[in-house]
């Protein structure tokens, strides 16, 4: 997933995953043989810019630097000239941004914060409205190897990285979208939140069968 020498932007929402990600991926050069450098990258929507300062302003204190790229994205995507959905016209001009940003840093990879609740998620988002199996994958490269998105966080729970963002106090920016917490990923959440609480094997048969395909019982 991690080369050494390697060149790597670092998504950088301002959210726990986040956070965590790009905690972990520089505390880890401290005590591996394999070096690499960061490059955090923050995505302004154009909703809220004190957001992005308080980003800035927290990783310069922890000894990062972050290049902020201010928008219009999310505010374009909820107005009346979008007809499609306003979460994916967000997401795919968010993510085109980083990956024209992280080619300008001179980047072969791009680190991004899902963890393995975003994989599982995604996975019923796809089979519900996209009609397909499908999720995010933990190293994915794209533009013919190019630029490689990596998920370093793919098998960490996110209970895990709520606690994790709590002990190291770091400050969470509020989504100031107009669509957090009524979008279609948030209600797959809350159907996968009841059965995990009624089962406690359920997030873990949902992930492991992720990679234990039997084809031969699916339709051609």
């Amino acid at each position: 997933m991690i080369q050494d020498g390697d060149r790597i932007a670092v998504g950088l929402s301002g959210g726990k995953d986040s956070w965590a990600l790009l905690y972990l991926l520089s505390e880890r050069l401290t005590r591996i043989p394999v070096k690499y450098t960061l490059f955090p990258i923050h995505i302004d929507l154009g909703f809220d810019r004190s957001a992005s300062d308080i980003i800035r302003e927290h990783a310069q204190s922890m000894g990062w630097t972050v290049r902020v790229e201010y928008t219009d994205f999310g505010v374009v995507a909820h107005s009346d000239v979008n007809r499609e959905n306003p979460c994916f016209l967000c997401a795919r001009r968010r993510r085109q941004r980083l990956f024209e940003v992280a080619d300008e840093l001179g980047c072969t990879k791009l680190a991004l914060g899902h963890n393995k609740d975003d994989l599982i998620e995604t996975l019923f988002i796809n089979i519900f409205y996209a009609g397909e199996l499908s999720t995010m994958m933990p190293r994915q490269p794209f533009f013919n190897g190019r630029l490689t998105v990596i998920r370093p966080l793919a098998y960490a729970n996110e209970e895990d990285l709520i606690r994790f963002s709590r002990q190291m106090a770091w400050p969470i920016v509020t989504n100031p979208c107009p669509s957090a917490g009524h979008s279609r990923r948030g209600e797959v959440k809350e159907i996968l939140q009841g059965l995990y609480r009624d089962n406690c094997k359920v997030k873990g048969n949902i992930f492991n069968a992720m990679r234990n395909i039997r084809s031969e019982y699916l339709l051609k």
